[in-house]
């Protein structure tokens, strides 16, 4: 029997994507997602902030590497993954990422009278003339 493995996140890229490819020529696209929470403890407004690493593979890694930037608003849909691997030294090490089967773009918002950028997917091209 298959284990549920699924995850959403929704949040902001931490930095550019950085697009390669593996030696067999398959994309590889990965990138930090931020993601806020605000929460009351002792009558006080608490924020926290998680970082997740996200990865994708194949059309959707070459599509985030060309489309997305930092600060810009994602929706992630995929699975976690677990690496283990033992350092020179014998020590255990463990990391936990996003494997991601789905990325949604947020709009990005514009500042008062800066253009918009043309390479932008979510830009709308239209004028209302």
């Amino acid at each position: 029997m298959n284990n549920l493995n699924s995850v959403l996140i929704e949040g902001n890229l931490v930095r550019d994507p950085e697009l390669s490819y593996t030696p067999k020529g398959a994309a590889v696209c990965k990138f930090c997602v931020a993601c806020n929470r605000s929460f009351k403890q002792d009558d006080q407004l608490q924020k926290e902030v998680s970082y997740f690493d996200v990865t994708t593979w194949a059309r959707l890694a070459k599509s985030c590497g060309e489309y997305l930037e930092k600060g810009q608003g994602v929706r992630v849909v995929g699975r976690l993954k677990q690496n283990r691997w033992t350092d020179a030294d014998g020590k255990q090490h463990s990391r936990v990422l996003v494997i991601a089967e789905r990325v949604e773009f947020k709009p990005q918002l514009k500042a008062e009278g800066q253009e918009p950028n043309p390479a932008d997917p979510t830009t709308d091209d239209e004028s209302d003339e």
